[in-house]
This record gives C-alpha cells, sequence and structure tokens, in this order.
C-alpha cells in the first residue's frame, strides 16, 4: 500500500483524532519513558493539535489536526521515495503537489524538519469542509513503496487486536484485548482498567496524563 491507498482508507479526521488519542494513553500506560506514540491537544495553540510516532529506529510520522484542515506525513527511511536516495535530498515527485495553502506551511514547519529540509516519504491532507483525503500526484511501480503501509498500520486499523500484538511484541509482555478496546472505544481511565494492562503503571501518574491529553478518568 502507498500513499494513493492510503487517502481511500484514511477515517474521518475526528475518528482519527479519537485513535491518535487512545493510542498515546495506551503508549503513556505501559511505557513511561520511551513513547512511540504521542499527542499533544494543544500542540500549535488556536485549537491545533499534534499526534506523532516515532519508533526510534528513524521512521515516523505527525498528523496535525488544525481547524482548517488535517495534515498528514511519513517518513520510512528504507523505502523506496526516501528523499535520501539521491545526494542532494529530494522528494519522490508529485509528493507535495497540490497542497492546499491553508495548510502548506506544514511543509515547512520547523519542528517536522530534519537539517533543514522536510524528510518525507508520504503526505496526505483533508482540508476542513472536503468530503475526502487527497495527496499528490505521485506515482510507483509494482514492487516500490512509500512506507504508507508499515507507517499508519494501527491508526488505519483502529482495532484492538492490531495494538495487542504490536505492544506483546514491542512490550514484550501479555496484554489483554478487552482493556485495550476499553480505551480505544474512549471508556474512562479507571485503576481497574490500568492494573489488567500494566500491573506495575502508577496509576495517578497515568491518569494525570491522559487527562491533559483529553481522555477521560474515573
Amino acid at each position: 500500500m502507498t500513499v494513493l491507498e492510503l487517502v481511500a482508507q484514511l477515517p474521518d479526521p475526528v475518528v482519527l483524532l479519537e485513535r491518535c488519542r487512545a493510542l498515546a494513553v495506551l503508549d503513556a500506560v505501559f511505557d513511561t519513558r520511551f513513547r512511540t506514540y504521542r499527542f499533544d491537544p494543544a500542540w500549535g495553540g488556536d485549537g491545533v493539535a499534534l499526534a506523532e510516532m516515532d519508533n526510534g529506529g528513524g521512521d515516523l510520522y505527525a498528523i496535525v489536526f488544525d481547524p482548517a484542515g488535517v495534515f498528514l506525513y511519513g517518513f520510512d527511511h528504507e523505502s523506496d521515495a526516501t528523499p535520501w536516495r539521491e545526494d542532494d535530498r529530494v522528494h519522490w515527485p508529485g509528493l507535495l503537489d497540490g497542497l492546499p495553502p491553508a495548510l502548506a506551511r506544514y511543509a515547512t514547519e520547523p519542528a517536522f524538519q530534519f537539517d533543514g529540509f522536510f524528510d518525507a516519504t508520504v503526505c496526505a491532507w483533508r482540508e476542513a469542509g472536503d468530503d475526502r483525503w487527497r495527496c499528490g500526484p505521485v506515482e510507483f511501480e509494482d514492487g516500490e513503496s512509500d512506507g504508507a503501509d508499515f507507517l499508519f498500520e494501527l491508526v488505519l486499523d483502529g482495532g484492538a487486536d492490531a495494538y495487542a500484538e504490536w505492544a506483546e511484541d514491542y512490550f514484550e509482555c501479555p496484554v489483554d484485548g478487552d482493556a485495550v478496546a476499553a480505551v480505544l472505544s474512549g471508556a474512562p481511565l479507571t485503576p481497574e482498567l490500568v492494573r489488567v494492562l500494566n500491573p506495575s503503571a502508577d496509576y495517578a501518574k497515568i491518569a494525570e496524563e491522559a487527562a491533559a491529553l483529553g481522555h477521560r478518568i474515573r
């Protein structure tokens, strides 16, 4: 799957935001130090939120939820579309073509630059009021990839089984699928729920962080 298929499968922005929030809450429960999934509901001020994924191995994504729309990009360092395929980094042809002015500033956002360049292999957007996700007119040969499937698997799936499978492998511990499903559904975080997910977790600290993320607690 490339961004061309990704834009056909991404959920509505409201659903996507809630999935991103839930992934950040789950990561907070399992890992208090090195997070893969993060969410900042007040990242840019004026109602701008940011969801991020960074696997620590050179692959990442960021999703900006702006009142003007949603800007999404990802970077898979091993994909065919990596800007590093050339000595002087260049984007995959068409990657940013058509990016609307209301969201274009995020392609030059300092927080998304690496050594002065916007490292991206995937880019998509959806303006407020639009009824679909869009991307630039990129083209790929059979077998070529931009990393869209690898990067956005969990936010696309949105299910407990997918997260539980990933978490069991990543954190090397059993993961209760029903408890994961409760968090993904937006159920309030409780001491019992956190204990089922991670018996060694400090509920008070996690509850404080979850509340700051906008997740309900009890």
